[in-house]
């Protein structure tokens, strides 16, 4: 039985070339039993006519097949579906799905009823998008991260691809951290030091589950970073909101007989406040006085090109209290989920034995493709590229701001790559948001930022990272006459 053409249909122009687009829609109907083993598949000539392209494509697509074994090819009768060809488990009917009470009883709301931020997966599709952490397509070095990529892939490096590092990781990535990423903020570590993170997140997690849990207290700031609150909730720990000022987190509104403090002291988050070198020093003697542990969450320090960057917290540690949480994934792209834990030896012993039994440690692939980008200037000029593209979007936004008579609550004088923003009391940001997306806008309202206690609805915060230049004064406009609109 011979399978017409009209069977086939080809997968979005996504996908891949035609070639690979092809052999998806072959692979795919074989898998899922549409097309069964002894098929006469169309002629190339046939299918090539059906689909609307070269009769060669469609040769070399089943040419390829044949290599993989889903397709056979018989002389001059044809191709056809091979007798080996894998095929999908027939699985029996079965009734609609039901869920044991057991499993509320056991999460019994941990994960829940948090605030977070709504980012739409379609957000690209959108005219003005200010949401933060997403990157713009234009800025980044795409050919040599993949010239990066393949190098990675060949025979030299096949050990670094396919090995278990069991609780290492790739040497060559950590001599770079080492000796060019680290020494820009001023701290030297050594191997014993330093653990690579599926991205900063990963890495507040780690910290969080080794240094904190049931009947242990953590500072963090007020506004903050919403994603920390969930980590600590869902680790027991009692989380004690202080309310930042201009300069960030005030050592002097630190309780007594807490742990842990987390602080965004280079870009605080949200508000991109830098915390003054002498707060700094403030803080770490506050910590020695009182018996706590810093963690500095520095997960945008490349984005100061306004001032020059300020000293990390960590090179500042001459008593061993600070646990420095770094990034790759916000200066190269957020899809990459690579950052690092700078530490105690003590500390990071334990947190590469629980990241062992969590997830050994991150790609090979990944760790040696951002080796090569490293070592070979790649990244040293993605970075250059995106301050001056940064700077340029945050003129444009600023003017815009300024023209149209909106808030700015936090200014973040060393750079960054957002706005923190305040509407009048009257206005929720999350109705504005709401209204302002039928419109083509994107923002991210703040209430998530602030102690649930305490909830603040009138702040908003703006990025650039993605948004030209071209789009931005037009993306202001309409959120100030949705603000006006509003207040009605």
């Amino acid at each position: 039985m011979s399978i017409p053409p009209e069977a086939f249909v080809l997968p979005p122009a996504t996908r891949g070339s035609l070639q690979q687009r092809i052999r998806q829609m072959v692979t795919e109907g074989v898998l899922a039993g549409r097309f069964r083993a002894g098929q006469k598949m169309p002629s190339s000539r046939g299918l090539a006519q059906h689909l609307g392209i070269s009769r060669i494509t469609v040769t070399l697509a089943y040419a390829e097949l044949v290599s993989s074994d889903y397709l056979t090819a018989r002389g001059r009768s044809g191709y056809f579906v091979s007798e080996s060809a894998p095929r999908a488990p027939e699985v029996p009917l079965r009734a609609p799905r039901v869920e044991s009470g057991e499993f509320q009883r056991l999460i019994a709301g941990r994960f829940q009823g948090l605030a977070q931020i709504d980012r739409p997966a379609d957000w690209e599709g959108y005219a003005h998008n200010f949401i933060y952490g997403q990157t713009d397509p234009s800025l980044f070095d795409h050919q040599n991260w993949r010239l990066c990529a393949v190098r990675a892939l060949g025979r030299k490096d096949f050990a670094a691809l396919t090995q278990d590092y069991y609780d290492r990781d790739d040497p060559l990535l950590i001599e770079h951290v080492l000796r060019t990423i680290l020494p820009r903020r001023g701290i030297a570590a050594g191997e014993d030091e330093v653990l690579l993170t599926m991205g900063a997140q990963n890495g507040l997690w780690i910290t969080t589950q080794v240094l904190l849990g049931q009947g242990r207290r953590g500072v963090i700031e007020n506004p903050g970073y919403s994603g920390l609150r969930g980590i600590l909730a869902a680790s027991g720990t009692e989380a004690i909101s202080v309310d930042i000022d201009t300069d960030g987190l005030p050592p002097d509104a630190i309780p007594k007989g807490v742990d842990v403090v987390f602080t965004t002291a280079s870009h605080q988050c949200p508000t991109n406040a830098t915390m003054p070198l002498d707060r700094r020093l403030a803080l770490l003697e506050a910590a020695g006085r009182e018996g706590f542990v810093i963690v500095e969450d520095d997960y945008e320090f490349e984005m100061s090109f306004l001032k020059p960057v300020s000293p990390a917290l960590k090179s500042l540690d001459t008593e061993g209290r600070v646990v420095y949480v770094g990034s790759f994934s916000k200066s190269v792209f957020p899809g990459m989920r690579l950052g690092y834990l700078v530490g105690p030896p003590s500390f990071i012993k334990a947190a590469r034995a629980l990241r062992l039994m969590m997830l050994r440690h991150p790609p090979g692939h990944i760790q040696r493709t951002m080796a090569y980008f490293l070592s070979l200037g790649h990244y040293d000029s993605l970075i250059n590229r995106m301050r001056n593209a940064y700077r340029r979007r945050r003129q444009v936004m600023e003017e815009a701001i300024l023209a149209h008579g909106l808030t700015v609550a936090g200014q973040g004088g060393f750079g960054g790559s957002s706005f923190w923003m305040k509407a009048p009391e009257a206005v929720d940001t999350e109705v504005l948001a709401e209204r302002l997306r039928a419109e083509g806008v994107l923002l991210e309202p703040g209430r998530a930022f602030f102690d649930p206690a305490r909830p603040v609805r009138n702040h908003y915060r703006l990025a650039y990272s993605s948004s030209t230049p071209v789009r931005i004064p037009d993306g202001v406009a309409k959120i100030a006459s949705g603000i006006q609109r509003g207040l009605g």
